[in-house]
C-alpha cells in the first residue's frame, strides 16, 4: 500500500508562484532608495542612471523602461521573463535599397514626412505611427500597401518584432529610410512633441529633427 503523502512531499509538490524578475532584482540592490526623476533611475532596480542609459521594451504593456545597463544585459536573451521583458537592440542601419511609391505612401494616411513601422506581435500585424505635437499617433487605416513594400525589401523582413522598426522620411525625390531600435523613434516623437508651433511646426523643429536625422546617419556608418 502506498503510504500517506507527509506534509513535507505536499509542499514539495505544490506548484510555486511565478517569479516577478521586477522584484527580484529590487531585493537584491535595496528596493528603492530614493524618489528621483523619470529616466534618472533604472526602472528594474532603482539605482542612478544617466542620461543616455538603456531601455527595455515590456512588450505586453507597449512601453519602454529606462534601466541601468547591469539589468539590460539581464534581458538581452529572449528566453529571459519569457520574453516579457526585451533589451531594445541598439543597432543603427541605413536601408539604401528602400523602394516606395508616393500611393504607397498616400494610402498609409500619413499627414506629415515622417513616420515609423514596427510588427507589434500581439496583434500580429505591423502598425504605423506619425510624430505629432500631441505624441505618437497610430494611422488607423489599411496597411495592405505597406505589406507589399515588406515583401520586397528583405532588410526590412530581418528586423526585431516589437524591438525595432522602420523609420522614415519624406523626402522631394524619395524616401529616407533607416532600420532602428523602437526608443529611436520614441526620442523624435518627443523632439517634435517639445518643439513643434504653429501649424507648420516652425523653423527651431524642423532644424532639431534634421540634427536628429545627422545623428542617426551617424550611427548607421558607425
Amino acid at each position: 500500500m502506498k503510504p500517506p503523502p507527509t506534509l513535507r512531499s505536499l509542499a514539495r509538490n505544490k506548484p510555486q508562484p511565478a517569479v516577478d524578475p521586477v522584484a527580484v532584482l529590487r531585493e537584491f540592490t535595496g528596493g528603492v532608495r530614493e524618489q528621483l526623476a523619470p529616466g534618472e533611475q533604472c526602472e528594474m532596480c532603482a539605482v542612478p542612471i544617466g542620461v543616455q542609459h538603456s531601455h527595455l521594451a515590456d512588450v505586453q504593456g507597449h512601453r519602454l523602461l529606462c534601466t541601468c545597463r547591469s539589468c539590460y544585459l539581464l534581458f538581452t536573451g529572449e528566453a529571459a521573463s519569457h520574453g516579457h521583458y526585451r533589451a531594445v537592440p541598439e543597432h543603427y542601419r541605413a536601408d539604401t535599397g528602400f523602394a516606395m511609391s508616393a500611393a504607397q505612401w498616400d494610402a498609409m494616411g500619413i499627414p506629415v514626412n515622417l513616420a515609423f513601422l514596427f510588427y507589434q506581435s500581439d496583434q500580429g500585424r505591423y502598425v504605423a505611427f506619425y510624430p505629432s505635437p500631441g505624441g505618437a499617433t497610430e494611422s488607423l487605416l489599411d496597411l495592405t500597401a505597406w505589406n507589399e513594400v515588406v515583401a520586397g525589401d528583405p532588410r526590412l523582413q530581418e528586423l526585431v518584432p516589437d524591438l525595432e522598426a522602420v523609420l522614415l522620411r519624406r523626402l522631394d525625390d524619395g524616401f529616407e529610410c533607416h532600420l532602428v531600435p523602437i526608443d529611436a523613434c520614441y526620442q523624435l516623437v518627443g523632439i517634435v512633441r517639445q518643439y513643434w508651433e504653429g501649424f507648420a511646426g516652425g523653423e527651431d523643429v524642423w532644424q532639431r529633427i534634421d540634427e536628429f536625422f545627422a545623428g542617426i546617419r551617424e550611427r548607421g556608418r558607425g
